[in-house]
């Protein structure tokens, strides 16, 4: 690990402002429903955003919490998935793009089960929702119970994750697939570079991206890269957005996406517990998507998971900070977390001016440090690997990594991401998850991964 994880910790006093600070960021950002990412770059709800919003927002208000979640579950579409983002009718529409009248979720998705309000996106985010909701949920059970927080949800993420393992199993190993570079979150990463190449762009001149109004071209996808984007949503949407039906230009098994598939699975066998009745099922099936995820995507040799394109059925050759997420995942073979370890500490992934992790291989051929997911460092990544690292055991690198994170948050003032190079605050700041999760890593038990 880099010298730069041995700083002296901050005092309580830091730690007070800190807080302060990051709970100025979500207050401001909080639209008396949710909690928007930005209010600049990104107006609307966002999926697996406003899970990790709930996970520090029940540091503030355990009902606000609760209330984001279930703000996003409105959205959610009769066949069980919950779409990436949720639109605010009251912002126009040229606010971003994608834009509602691009997705037309209400018409296109009609069958498909979207609903008729609100309008939303017809592609998905990783499915972090079940671990975010058990950790609402424990962070005042009374109020919990007295609300019928986990009655209420349960079945809906229950259904979220049916639709993953059965509509999205494309590949027939067991796994989630994902049919759209922004479906795992780390929206351009080179990992999608070798599907990518198989898809024709939309010409540049059938859209408008809303993106470049408020961030630096270095820093965003490129124009070539938003085409493609565009085309296999518009494929998607023209198929009505079945699974079944759909082209999928575009389909991976991402190690990250699915590894919160089945951190969220253990969540929903400790939810069906607290509700009174057996989370046997939950519990099979994490275990089983655990031997696939180590099965289909675990690369000894490289010491992290691999992407696996299924247009080719190979794994992809790349080193991505999604191949490092799966140490959250609890019961993963020793050999299997020895190796990730040693690969998080190694040149690939220690970055000379920052603790957080880099989103991309420092030696890699396409590693850009400032451009979007192609090697800046993120808190929401860095986040999950301490979390990981206290699952299994690896306490003192979590805490190095914990006073890391804390440091530059505050320090960047809870910005987007980071150059990893040069330790420079990149993309928006006052950016709510990097506020949300600075809370939590103040105020959680850190015995609470483990448990």
């Amino acid at each position: 690990m880099s010298s730069l994880l041995d700083r002296p910790a901050p005092t309580a006093a830091a730690h007070l402002t800190l807080r302060r600070g990051a709970a100025r960021v979500l207050i401001d950002n909080w639209t008396g429903t949710s909690t928007v990412p930005s209010r600049t770059l990104y107006p609307h709800q966002w999926s697996w955003d406003s899970a990790f919003i709930a996970i520090g927002l029940r540091h503030l208000s355990v009902r606000r919490a609760q209330q984001e979640l279930e703000s996003l579950l409105a959205g959610q579409w009769a066949d069980g998935r919950i779409p990436h983002i949720l639109f605010n009718p009251a912002l126009p529409h040229d606010a971003y793009f994608p834009s509602p009248d691009f997705w037309r979720s209400s018409h296109a998705g009609r069958a498909a089960g979207a609903p008729s309000a609100p309008e939303t996106s017809g592609i998905v985010q990783p499915p972090v929702h079940a671990l975010a909701a058990w950790l609402v949920h424990r962070a005042d059970t009374g109020e919990s119970r007295r609300r019928g927080f986990l009655a209420r949800v349960y079945p809906r993420l229950a259904a979220w994750h049916e639709y993953l393992l059965t509509r999205r199993d494309l590949g027939g190993g067991g796994l989630a697939a994902v049919v759209h570079p922004w479906e795992p979150g780390m929206d351009n990463s080179p990992c999608w570079d070798p599907p990518l190449q198989r898809v024709t762009p939309s010409p540049p001149d059938s859209f408008q991206r809303a993106d470049l109004d408020h961030g630096h071209p270095a820093d965003r996808p490129t124009d070539l890269d938003y085409g493609r984007y565009v085309r296999l949503a518009t494929d998607y949407r023209e198929a009505g957005y079945d699974d079944r039906a759909a082209p999928h230009g575009f389909a991976v098994e991402d190690p990250g996406f699915n590894a919160l598939l089945i951190v969220s699975e253990w969540a929903l066998a400790e939810m069906a517990r607290d509700l009174g009745v057996t989370g046997e099922p939950h519990t099979s099936r994490a275990e089983a998507l655990t031997r696939r995820l180590v099965d289909r995507l675990w690369d000894a040799e490289a010491g992290l998971f691999r992407v696996r394109d299924l247009g080719s059925d190979t794994l992809i050759d790349e080193r991505s900070v999604s191949g490092l997420v799966p140490l959250v995942v609890p019961h993963l073979p020793p050999g299997v977390v020895a190796g990730l370890r040693e690969t998080l500490g190694g040149p690939h992934f220690t970055a000379p001016a920052t603790s957080l992790v880099p989103s991309y291989d420092l030696t890699g051929h396409a590693f850009a440090r400032t451009r979007y997911w192609r090697g800046p460092a993120w808190f929401n990544t860095a986040w999950l690997i301490e979390r990981g690292l206290r699952v299994h055991g690896h306490h003192a690198d979590a805490e190095r990594l914990r006073q890391g994170f804390l440091a530059e948050a505050g320090k960047s003032e809870f910005a987007e991401y980071v150059d990893p190079t040069t330790g420079a605050a990149r993309g928006t700041r006052h950016f709510s998850w990097t506020a949300a999760l600075t809370l939590d890593l103040l105020c959680a038990d850190p015995e609470e991964s483990t448990s």
